[in-house]
């Protein structure tokens, strides 16, 4: 899943960008309102972190210009205002959540977890195909009866194949949702980020086309597994 947090102080926005990484989410940063717009027409975010002191465009009006362009996205937003009228305020503009600074990062965390689990789309708590199983809320990945052990971006990639189970999803798609704007890699990094998780897969007793590739379109998930 891929998460936009605008926030303008770096001492707020690293350590939040670093600890949502480490949930396995792909974080974007913007560092002003109108940047995280931009942001927001760009790729297609399944969260928005938004603080309402932030330059060009505070975080308000860049909610309200988000849902006036349609977007369903759950916003959570973040300040150091804790009065009625603010949080009124960003309520009314569309939010779906406030936290105030400072804020405990367990408790944001758990806040997020409720935002998605109440987003548009109902996704079951733990992501299954035959044999493999994925828990998001544990970050931890079986199959079978044993642990199976990816590193933070096959994770990823496991769980998008989940959660698009009879899709398939091209390299362009994958490379949009495993990567953040910062640390943009080319198409064979994909290539090579299946070819280890099919080898890890086929260890732990998966056939060795769990992972199928679709000639000229991309992979998806073996049908009858």
């Amino acid at each position: 899943m891929r998460f936009l947090i605008v926030e303008d102080d770096q001492r707020l926005a690293e350590p939040l960008a670093e600890a949502l990484t480490n949930q396995h989410y792909v974080v974007d940063v913007a560092n002003d309102g109108q940047q995280g717009w931009e942001f927001v027409e760009a790729f297609d975010y399944d969260l928005l972190l938004l603080d309402v002191l932030v330059p060009k465009l505070d975080g308000i009006s860049l909610c309200r210009q988000v849902r006036s362009q349609g977007y369903q996205m759950p916003i959570l937003l973040l300040t150091a205002k804790d009065t009625t009228h603010d949080k009124v305020m960003g309520l009314d503009a569309g939010a779906d959540d406030y936290v105030v600074k400072p804020y405990k990062l367990e408790e944001l965390s758990a806040r997020i977890r409720a935002l998605l689990r109440r987003g548009s789309v109902s996704l079951p708590a733990v992501l299954e195909w035959g044999s493999l199983r994925l828990d998001p809320n544990a970050c931890e990945v079986n199959y079978g009866d044993s642990p199976l052990p990816v590193t933070p971006k096959e994770y990823r990639l496991l769980e998008l194949f989940l959660r698009h189970n009879s899709s398939v999803l091209s390299r362009s798609t994958i490379l949009e949702n495993l990567w953040s704007f910062d640390e943009p890699p080319d198409e064979d990094s994909v290539k090579a980020h299946i070819k280890r998780l099919r080898q890890k897969l086929k260890v732990a007793g998966a056939p060795d086309d769990f992972i199928e590739t679709v000639y000229g379109m991309g992979y998806r998930l073996k049908r009858n597994p």
